[in-house]
């Protein structure tokens, strides 16, 4: 499976709409249908609980950049993505365009999840693409058609062979081009692991084993995570404010998706970043995106 998120929100409106594609292939000469590759669509927005999903048929994703497009069989478009732009069609009242300008990309040599990211055995891997950026466009939601103009936009990739028994995820855009993003979850046991990615003044902090160490939780509610390197430590604090809006998760080898990812639009995040005992960025959200997802 190829994760793909797009993720706006607007400080200013308490709003925020995600998109999201999963594009799967199933495995092995016995998987239905043999080397087909199909897609999860998934539209949400808060406020409202707005949720629209499909299984999309026909899917592809870009073998040498970000991106993904999925598609029904009559060949209509569902999602068309890019670190450039996002339209997703799942009907007249389900629809978002809009284009990602001004784009602040992934400036390390190595990605989110650190030198972990070579590793072959991981079920899943993750890595923000686009940090910061400034949107323009439109989106249907229900019966309310939304402007986009000036919204906060994130974009990221996740990809492996099957979800974890548990993750836990979250992202805030802090203002100045300040922001904030972790993932992680269980590997196997009691054995878990984590990433944080803080971007402020125009540089970005990754703290991912080995180079640092990060202790994370969740549940009930509630995030935290604290990591620490030679020369950098982070506090991420984060809580449900809202009821979350339950989004699937495919399932790749039997070609369908399962309802147990709890994605809260807009939660409350605080980080403290800091470079020995001095405080780089102490900045809070009211729109940050919060997920926990457990055994389903």
């Amino acid at each position: 499976m190829e994760g793909y998120y797009w993720r706006l929100s607007d400080p200013a409106s308490g709003r925020c709409i995600v998109a999201l594609c999963g594009v799967c292939r199933a495995a092995g000469p016995g998987a239905p249908p043999a080397g087909a590759s199909w897609a999860v669509v998934a539209l949400a927005a808060h406020p409202g609980g707005f949720v629209r999903w499909r299984n999309a048929p026909a899917a592809a994703a870009e073998p040498d950049a970000f991106g993904a497009t999925a598609w029904e069989d009559d060949g209509a478009a569902v999602l068309r993505g890019s670190e450039r732009r996002i339209a997703v069609d799942l009907g007249p009242d389900a629809r978002l365009e809009a284009t990602l300008e001004g784009r602040a990309g992934w400036p390390l040599r190595l990605g989110a999840v650190g030198l972990a990211q070579a590793l072959p055995w991981l079920p899943q891997y993750w890595h923000p693409v686009v940090l910061g950026a400034r949107a323009r466009g439109e989106a249907v939601l229900g019966g309310e058609r939304v402007t986009l103009d000036g919204w906060d936009p994130y974009v990221e990739k996740n990809w492996g062979g099957r979800f974890p028994g548990e993750w836990w995820w979250g992202q805030a855009a802090l203002g100045e081009g300040a922001m904030a993003a972790f993932a992680g979850g269980r590997l196997a046991g009691p054995l878990a692991a984590s990433a944080v990615v803080v971007r402020a003044g125009g540089s970005v902090v990754r703290f991912a084993p080995p180079g640092a160490l990060v202790a994370a939780s969740a549940g009930r509610g509630e995030w935290r995570l604290r990591g620490r390197s030679p020369l950098w430590s982070v506090v991420v604090e984060g809580d449900a404010a809202f009821a979350p809006h339950v989004l699937p998760v495919p399932v790749p080898a039997e070609r369908r998706a399962v309802m147990r990812s709890e994605h809260h639009l807009a939660g409350r995040m605080r980080v403290v970043l800091r470079r020995g005992r001095r405080v780089v960025l102490r900045a809070w959200s009211d729109v940050a995106g919060l997920e926990h997802g457990t055994p389903g």
